[in-house]
Order: C-alpha cells, then sequence, then structure tokens
C-alpha cells in the first residue's frame, strides 16, 4: 500500500524536485480524467492544463507522456492530447478483467493471511465510506485506489498490481456527484469495510464473492447509474 506521506515540519516549505511536480501533474491528471472532468474526445492543450494546475509546461508534458504509455490519454502532435472515448464495452472489457483479476486475488489474499488483523486496510476502509459520506469525490478515489491495489500488493505480483491500475484508470465515471449525493457511494464505502470483515474472518470463498459483488456494483456507478435503475 502507498504510504502516508508525513506532514511537512513547522515552519519549513519542502522544496519540490521535478520529478515529485511530474507526479503531482500526472496524479491530478488521472483524477481529472476519470471524474470525467476532461471530456472524452477533446483536445486539451498542455499549456492550458499546465496553466490550470499552477506548474510549468514540463512535468505537465511529461505526465501525459506518461498516461499515454499507459494507453489512458492520446498524444495529438504539435496539439496536446485528448482522452479515447469509451463506449459501454469498452467499459464491460474492463470490469470483466478487473473481477477476474480482483474476485480470486482476495481469495489468495485471505488465505495468505490466515486470519490475521489488517487495520490499515479497515483504516482506509471507513476513510473510503467517510469520503463517500461528505461527498469527497477526489480523496475518495484516490484512497479507493490506495484500498484496491494495496490488498494485491500483499501477494508479492507486481504485474497484478500494475494491470489492475491501468484498468482502473482507463474507466470513467459518469454523474459521480450525483451518486454521491444520493447515498450510492456511501454503500460502496461500506462494501469495502465487508470486504475487510470477510478476509479477517479467514473467508476466503466470501472475500472473493464480496469483490465480485462490488466491482459489479461499481460497473453501474462508472456509467452514472444506481443498482435500480435500468
Amino acid at each position: 500500500m502507498t504510504p502516508s506521506r508525513p506532514a511537512a515540519a513547522a515552519g519549513h516549505t519542502p522544496q519540490l524536485r521535478s520529478v515529485s511536480l511530474r507526479e503531482q501533474a500526472r496524479e491530478a491528471l488521472r483524477t481529472r480524467i476519470v471524474l470525467g472532468e476532461i471530456a472524452p474526445g477533446q483536445v486539451e492543450s498542455v499549456i492550458n492544463v499546465a496553466a490550470a494546475l499552477g506548474v510549468s509546461v514540463t512535468p505537465v508534458r511529461e505526465a501525459v507522456m506518461d498516461l499515454a504509455n499507459l494507453g489512458i490519454v492520446e498524444v495529438i502532435r504539435n496539439r496536446g492530447f485528448r482522452v479515447p472515448v469509451l463506449t459501454d464495452h469498452d467499459l464491460d472489457e474492463i470490469f470483466r478483467l478487473r473481477t477476474m483479476l480482483e474476485a480470486p486475488a482476495m481469495s489468495e489474499v485471505t488465505e495468505l493471511l490466515a486470519g490475521r488483523p489488517i487495520p490499515q486496510f479497515r483504516q482506509l476502509a471507513e476513510e473510503i465510506t467517510d469520503a463517500a459520506r461528505e461527498g469527497d469525490l477526489t480523496s475518495f478515489l484516490d484512497l479507493d485506489r490506495q484500498f484496491h491495489l494495496g490488498l494485491l500488493e500483499l501477494l508479492g505480483n507486481r504485474r497484478l498490481v500494475a494491470m489492475a491500475g491501468q484498468l482502473r484508470d482507463q474507466a470513467r465515471m459518469q454523474g459521480l456527484q450525483k451518486l454521491a449525493d444520493q447515498g450510492e457511494l456511501t454503500r460502496s464505502g461500506e462494501e469495502h469495510i465487508e470486504i475487510v470483515d470477510a478476509i479477517e474472518s479467514g473467508h476466503a470463498d466470501l472475500a472473493a464473492e464480496l469483490m465480485r459483488k462490488h466491482l459489479a456494483h461499481s460497473r453501474g456507478i462508472w456509467a452514472g447509474r444506481t443498482e435500480g435503475d435500468s
């Protein structure tokens, strides 16, 4: 799991390295893309994005190249970049692949831990639920990413983590604020707590099934639908 960054000492402002700015730009762009704040199919100027983020062009250009290498954006020579348009079929493919990877992985994680507590993931699950309840979408996505990829990291398979992370980043969220207002994201947050309960109880099959149901619920969230919607 990605460790929390320590707070800066009082009276001291740390100097940001170039790579740090690149990482911050990449994460900011990633979040805007997943939330749908950057319209798919629309060409975006690196200069305009840099101005919006309050950084120079170089770290944004580097961040765009990183995301392009992951298939999250397409670079448009001498113009900028654009986010690919995803169909329902594309999102269904992402959902099925994530289910194939993450559901059985939860069974393996449960067997690996053999009933040992995982307080760091319980805390993450509770923080995800709090962020959902408060409508803090940026924190919700960041914490959710830490939870899912962090559990996979316990298996020691770097390729599995990388593949799951890339699939997450290729998804889009439509109308996420509306679902937060309806309480649908809060229910999604609570599902993380149930997964932790199953893992700590040593119920491998249940942990896998809960992850499968959670991802199915998430597929509806990606499309901006509640479970009762057609």
